[in-house]
């Protein structure tokens, strides 16, 4: 009963902050505008400014660790290349982009931080999942949903160097390395420093769910929602029973483990949804993957959380 409780403490309070976000836009005090730019806000700002704190307070050479990196790149490439070749089965050669993306690319830099600051009062190993994985999920849908675009449209050079920039100038990269740096440097930082960045720092969670809650549209198109609950099964459940088992032979554990499981088996990232459009797709099945993984992701976290605590990985 007491793995039970942990589980739901971990879990609960993340998912009860994003449904207030969407009882706000609900009756109105939060609308479209407002949240677009609270979103933009927690991305450009809150979010990187949280990570640089973590990263630029900690000892460079006990954060790093060589082997949890590989291990989160390797498996969110494997994850990407599974996915890609699952989505052949799917008649609809347009669908394919939207399919892959869905079934791979994880919140894992709000969520992720969230989970691990619930259970450990800090975002841990989170900024190292994160380099691992973030920049991947970016360059991968980039491909995709260019290779699979119902328009299909020659890959320029200009095309290619604006993606490179986009991936370059990401705020949540960026502010990993400019933690890092910081760290590395041994940099003093004055206490009016410490205080400012932690002001800003600590809104990113909470404004990050409700923003995220916010943005949560019921009414997606009933259209392809065969393939969006095949997307979603893959994307809560099918990596992490794969991957989980393989992280917990070498030896994760602990927070570690728990932002493994966030990289893996958390909901489909709303951004995704907002990529595919502005890549010329339809949406709908991005939108309805999204929407069913946020619901579904309560109860499939708090499973897996329950089972890691259960066999004392975490």
């Amino acid at each position: 009963m007491s793995n039970l409780i942990f589980s739901l403490n971990a879990t609960m309070p993340i998912f009860l902050t994003m449904i207030l976000g969407l009882f706000f836009r609900k009756v109105g005090i939060l609308d479209e505008s407002f949240t677009s730019k609270m979103n933009k806000f927690v991305f450009k700002i809150a979010l990187p400014v949280l990570l640089f704190q973590d990263l630029s307070d900690s000892d460079f050479s006990a954060v790093w660790d060589i082997k949890f990196v590989l291990f989160c790149f390797f498996a969110t490439l494997l994850s990407i290349l599974a996915v890609w070749g699952l989505s052949h089965l799917l008649k609809e050669r347009s669908a394919r982009g939207e399919f892959i993306q869905a079934a791979y690319r994880s919140s894992a830099a709000i969520l992720g931080i969230a989970f691990i600051q619930n259970i450990y009062g800090n975002s841990g190993m989170a900024p190292l999942m994160i380099i691992s994985s973030v920049p991947l999920y970016n360059i991968m849908a980039v491909v995709v949903l260019a290779v699979f675009r119902p328009e299909r449209e020659e890959i320029t050079a200009d095309f290619v160097k604006k993606t490179a920039k986009n991936i370059v100038t990401n705020p949540i990269i960026l502010g990993i390395a400019a933690g890092l740096l910081w760290s590395v440097l041994r940099i003093p930082k004055p206490v009016i420093l410490q205080k400012t960045v932690q002001n800003i720092a600590v809104l990113a969670t909470p404004l990050g769910l409700i923003a995220m809650g916010a943005s949560f549209e019921a009414k997606s198109a009933a259209k392809n929602i065969r393939p969006s609950i095949a997307a979603a099964a893959i994307k809560l459940v099918g990596l992490a029973a794969v991957f989980l088992p393989i992280a917990v032979i070498l030896g994760f554990r602990q927070e570690k483990l728990v932002a493994i499981l966030v990289m893996l088996g958390s909901a489909t990232t709303v951004s995704s949804f907002i990529m595919a459009k502005n890549m010329g797709h339809e949406g709908s099945l991005t939108a309805n993957t999204v929407m069913l993984t946020t619901c579904g992701s309560a109860f499939t976290l708090t499973f897996w959380l329950y089972l890691m605590k259960t066999l004392a990985f975490i």
